[in-house]
């Protein structure tokens, strides 16, 4: 296996919890209804894994939110559900695996992802 890509993101927790605060329907834009009845530091963190994702993938054109959904394995691993666009520019790249790895500690959440053929 090759990595194809590699994304990180960190995204503040009380400055992201203000955004959505302030944008009502930054949330429903955001994130998929399973993923927007979260805590904010799962948002948080669910926000920086699409980012992350987007990076790992170059920044495909015309990339919807819901197009890469986090799941939480019932092991509490996160995965992720890709769709539309998001699968398009990954099966286009040729990715086989998706490595998501997400973490919040004092109010900053990151993710890393790591894309392999």
């Amino acid at each position: 296996m090759a990595v194809i890509g590699v994304g990180i993101d960190v995204c503040d927790l009380a400055r992201f919890e203000e955004s959505l605060e302030r944008t009502p329907r930054l949330r429903e834009r955001l994130f998929t209804p399973a993923e927007a009845a979260k805590p904010i530091a799962s948002l948080a963190a669910r926000f920086a894994a699409k980012e992350a994702l987007a990076k790992a993938l170059g920044a495909p054109q015309g990339m919807e939110w819901h197009d890469a959904e986090v799941i939480s394995e019932s092991s509490g691993q996160p995965r992720f559900e890709l769709r539309g666009t998001v699968l398009a520019q990954a099966t286009k790249l040729g990715v086989a695996t998706v490595h998501l790895s997400l973490s919040h500690d004092a109010g900053i959440a990151s993710a890393m992802v790591v894309l392999e053929d």
